[in-house]
């Protein structure tokens, strides 16, 4: 099967908290506190998982650090689907939104690093 993605999906092991999520016409769910384990990452999104069912189509800021260096990418994410694990909880896919490629460097680097 020929890979269709833009860019190549690095595995890689974070743990985020996802507090708000807004949609671009203002409607807001907050005090999520919900915790997330990101799986994979490439320059157009991220994958992960959660015990918690979020809505698709919601957006929500993300700090991320990569192990073994200084810098953070702060960025909006915007979850495109969702599919249920079992009864433990949801597998989820997301794209970057308005991401920079000032941050290209970062995402090169972090690839180079799990190459080896």
């Amino acid at each position: 099967m020929q890979e269709k993605r833009k860019f190549q999906r690095l595995p890689i092991k974070l743990t985020l908290e996802v507090s708000n999520l807004f949609k671009q016409d203002g409607i807001k769910i907050e005090s999520l506190d919900t915790e997330i384990e990101v799986f994979d990452i490439s320059k157009a999104g991220i994958g992960f998982m959660s015990a918690s069912k979020l809505p698709v189509d919601y957006y929500f800021n993300a700090t991320l650090e990569f192990e073994g260096t200084d810098e953070i990418i702060l960025s909006v994410v915007k979850i495109l689907y969702a599919t249920p694990i079992g009864n433990t909880g949801y597998r989820y896919g997301c794209e970057f939104v308005g991401l920079p490629s000032m941050y290209d460097h970062i995402f090169d680097e972090y690839a180079l690093r799990v190459e080896e």
